[in-house]
């Protein structure tokens, strides 16, 4: 850990600060649910507006867990180092197509009529100047100490340059232009102001080593990191497979961005944005991963810093609003766009939107994936994620799902907002707390579970001051109110009003706060009214993309709206990616029983894990699906092997045989067997009879015990002397 409280191997700090950016005044709540809309714009000038009005919500807490290649899930392959002399151009020229002014965007430099284009000149749009001739040749020493190889690119701001370190053991350094001016004082001045990204040492960010001045113009110092850029691995893809497009696939390209999160946590917590990220500026070394191009970074309180973005990342508010954390979320969730999807429009026709799913295999079938970047893409700042600890959580979870559904083997782990997945018959999990909420010590403590003293605890304590009336307080108080609805006896009109308008005062407060409309939609499940408990969810399933609770609640509205099919689609969702949702589980089951899908079922639950101890249940329903489909010869089986206790396998066995029974006395359908004999009135009746005596033996009540006697006795079968 660093003296100044960050990670020296994640670069997070330990605890997030608030974000303090004053609101844009008359700023509408954000429209329901996210349009999804993505934009890059390349950008020079002041911004003149700074911020948003949200702040980070309770609801955003992290672990800050990803420090490595893959998070523990995928097997990302390492790049080979990459010889620095190797990649120096033999003839450094800009390509006319990449001809741009960097003033105001527009075409420069391009050949009419066969005559070539100039690489020098003005702007014929803003009359801005244009060099794009390399200013620096093989052999010129610049700062007194680096002496130029040759070039390696051209980025935004000029020429890239390989050069050696003559004052450190030769060592292989990058030069790159600084800024676009011809002024030596105004370059002095520049570099002055930018010593601050000297200061920015982390393993995930390329190191900067000095910043110099050169007949006029400026150049930051940085570390060669000799790897591979994902630009140049979308490139090797595609020469690889003939020329025609190869996108990554979801889980590595996830595993790539969930890479550099610390870097970019790194840089936030020291109120620095990146501004210009993008697969060319994300390099692989060996198995880790550098940031590299620190040029466009910007200070989040600089109120005149012009800011440089590339069309296609850029996120569409940043002229008016600057450059914000919430602006190098919009890059992110573009670039992961650009790495897994192939649509050629992203700087044009698509600048500012996704695709069609329709045209992306990826997105119909990661449907948290598309969610993910709908949500990182926002149009509005204020409706994307708002850190990347909370963009990261949820993409871990995306992750999980992707690799779940790709190889077939599930991907539990605990969620970061939600409580653990209820085995006792509940539904739906609950809320996780907010351990940082003021208020939450009172409430981890509130006695009991019933919701009418909850109710009573907290309106005691807000009468008497004990606890202020935060958010977490009034999602409790929801919640109790909507239990209070749902118990027989009580006023459910009542308690439903109350719990509405505890929600409706949330959603004043903070129009973000999801966690509202996950209990609304609670609410309207309760009172029959599916449709809007759908609309609800589905929005909680947008919001907080990588968690399973909320594609579980809209499988359980679809069920009970009577969409078999679609709740189907969903339960199996999430019991594929964690098996311990035994609602899931359950209500796959009963889908699959109501399609006529026997085997289907029995798959369902045979998800559960043998440690789970909702597993014994989860069978017992299976040996009751056989029964009921009238296969009583592998139900019988399936039972015997069950380690249950005896008394219940024998209760669990006469309710089997009485069915059976019940089948037999109005004639079976040919083929039906009970233990290896055909299905008949007598082989039942004997069936149920030892089945009754046995329980008898096993009953310590003598009153109870001669029941079961004499009630096989009742059902012997007839024996003729």
């Amino acid at each position: 850990m660093d003296a100044d409280g960050y990670c020296d191997v994640c670069g997070l700090r330990a605890e997030e600060a608030p974000d303090s950016r004053p609101p844009p005044p008359g700023r509408p709540p954000p429209p329901r649910p996210l349009g999804g809309r993505s934009a890059g714009t390349l950008v020079t000038g002041s911004a003149r507006a700074r911020g948003s009005r949200r702040t980070t919500s309770a609801a955003t807490r992290t672990t800050s867990r990803r420090t490595a290649i893959g998070a523990g899930l995928v097997d990302v392959p390492p790049a080979p180092p990459v010889d620095p002399v190797s990649v120096v151009l033999a003839n450094p020229e800009v390509a006319e197509h990449k001809r741009f002014c960097s003033g105001c965007g527009v075409p420069v430099g391009r050949s009419r009529r066969g005559v070539p284009g100039r690489l020098s000149g003005f702007c014929a749009s803003c009359g801005h100047r244009f060099d794009l001739v390399p200013k620096l040749a093989r052999g010129d020493r610049v700062g007194g100490q680096y002496e130029i190889v040759g070039c390696l690119a051209h980025g935004g701001l000029g020429w890239i340059y390989l050069a050696q370190d003559e004052a450190v053991n030769d060592r292989w350094v990058v030069l790159k232009g600084l800024l676009d001016s011809g002024d030596e004082a105004a370059m002095a001045v520049a570099v002055a102001e930018r010593r601050f990204l000297a200061e920015v040492q982390h393993p995930g960010v390329v190191g900067i080593f000095n910043f110099v001045t050169h007949d006029g113009a400026g150049y930051i110092v940085e570390e060669y990191v000799g790897g591979r850029s994902l630009k140049q691995i979308l490139q090797a893809r595609r020469q690889a497979n003939g020329g025609e497009p190869d996108p990554l696939p979801v889980d590595q390209a996830i595993a790539y961005i969930l890479a550099i999160l610390p870097a970019f946590g790194h840089l936030h917590g020291r109120r620095l944005v990146y501004c210009d990220f993008k697969p060319d500026n994300l390099v692989q070394v060996g198995d880790h991963l550098k940031l590299i191009d620190l040029g466009a970074v910007r200070r989040i309180d600089d109120p005149a810093g012009d800011v440089y973005g590339t069309v296609g990342y850029q996120a569409p508010e940043i002229v008016e609003m600057g450059p914000s954390i919430a602006s190098d979320i919009y890059t992110i969730g573009r670039t992961l766009a650009v790495l897994t999807l192939y649509f050629p429009g992203y700087n044009g026709t698509h600048q500012h939107t996704l695709p069609d799913p329709a045209d992306h295999a990826v997105l119909t079938r990661f449907d948290s994936f598309h969610r993910f970047l709908l949500k990182a893409t926002a149009q509005h700042p204020d409706d994307r994620f708002q850190s990347v600890e909370e963009l990261g959580d949820q993409l871990v979870g995306v992750l999980r799902e992707v690799v779940a559904i790709t190889t077939g083997e599930p991907q539990p782990a605990p969620s970061t907002v939600f409580g653990p997945p209820p085995d006792d018959g509940a539904t739906i999990p609950p809320l996780g707390l907010n351990a940082a909420d003021p208020a939450a010590t009172f409430l981890a403590n509130i006695h009991g579970d019933d919701p009418a003293a909850v109710v009573a605890q907290i309106g005691y304590a807000r009468r008497t001051d004990q606890v202020p009336e935060t958010v977490e307080v009034r999602l409790r108080l929801a919640r109790a109110h909507i239990e209070l609805a749902q118990q027989q006896g009580a006023d459910a009109g009542a308690e439903a009003a109350r719990a509405g308008a505890v929600l409706d005062a949330i959603d004043a407060a903070d129009p973000w706060e999801w966690r509202a409309a996950w209990l609304r939609g609670q609410l309207e499940l309760g009172r029959g009214d599916f449709g809007a408990a759908a609309a609800a969810f589905e929005r909680c399933r947008t919001e907080v993309p990588g968690e399973l609770a909320p594609t579980l609640a809209a499988a359980v509205a679809a069920e009970r709206a009577g969409h078999g099919g679609a709740a189907a689609v969903l339960y199996d969702l999430v019991s594929s990616v964690d098996p311990s949702y035994v609602a899931a589980v359950a209500g796959l089951a009963r889908c699959r029983v109501a399609a006529g899908d026997v085997p289907g079922a029995l798959d369902a639950y045979n998800r559960i894990p043998r440690s789970h101890r909702a597993y014994a249940q989860s069978q017992l329903d299976a040996v009751r699906t056989l029964f009921a489909a009238g296969r009583y010869d592998e139900a019988s089986a399936r039972l015997a092997t069950l380690d249950v206790d005896e008394r219940l396998r024998v209760e669990i066995t006469i309710e089997l045989v009485t069915r059976a029974f019940d089948d037999a006395r109005s004639g079976p359908p040919p083929g039906r067997s009970f233990n290896g004999r055909p299905l008949t009135e007598r082989t039942a009746r004997g069936e149920l009879e030892r089945s009754l005596r046995r329980l008898a033996e096993l009953t310590p009540d003598d009153q109870q015990r001669y029941a079961l006697v004499d009630q096989a006795n009742t059902v012997r079968p007839v024996t003729v002397l």
